[in-house]
């Protein structure tokens, strides 16, 4: 028989796991809280090196080094799901809904209002009304620009070397050493 601590975390438990959740769960809308508090406490610390360096570490669930920089606003689900490399710069007005798990290599940059989502609901409005999502997760490789007011969608995989061109929608993988561009994203040209 489970005790209340581990029914605390059966919707969270499904969520990372793939499963359809229930998204209003009081848990997890506490983690959401959570997250954002973390998020406002960035701008706070921005022009403290120290400081920032350890609110980003307790914002993200991994960071690769001292020198990510995110630009306030920034907004994540969670953050703790997050796991990003070496030298990560997020542009100003970025999101990331990570209800699955986001890697993102090292060198990775992000223009200004990157969006990068792994919550997914319902197509069917009866299905929606019920509060229950699934999540995919997103991998970015290394070396990966990704530019202002692209977005970036659940269950992709994002090459090394990749350049995402601004505006762009990227609805499936994405091979390495490429440019795409457009809405659904094709690759551009081969580099």
């Amino acid at each position: 028989m489970a005790n209340n601590d581990d029914a605390k975390y059966v919707e969270q438990t499904k969520m990372l796991a793939g499963k359809p959740y229930f998204g209003g769960d009081p848990y997890l809308t506490e983690l959401r809280k959570q997250s954002q508090e973390r998020t406002a406490n960035l701008a706070v610390v921005r022009n403290e090196p120290e400081k920032y360096s350890a609110a980003i570490r307790e914002l993200l669930g991994t960071v690769g080094d001292d020198k990510a920089i995110m630009e306030s606003p920034v907004f994540f689900d969670y953050g703790c799901n997050t796991h990003v490399g070496k030298r990560f710069y997020m542009n100003a007005m970025c999101v990331i809904l990570d209800c699955a798990r986001v890697d993102i290599g090292d060198d990775v940059l992000f223009g200004p209002s990157v969006q990068v989502y792994t919550a997914e609901h319902p197509v069917d409005p009866a299905a929606r009304l019920t509060g229950v999502e699934s999540a995919r997760p997103i991998k970015i490789g290394d070396n990966v620009w990704v530019g202002g007011g692209a977005i970036i969608l659940p269950g992709v995989t994002i090459g090394n070397g990749v350049t995402i061109g601004a505006g762009s929608v990227v609805t499936k993988d994405v091979p390495d050493n490429v440019v795409v561009v457009g809405n659904p994203a094709r690759i551009f040209k081969h580099v």
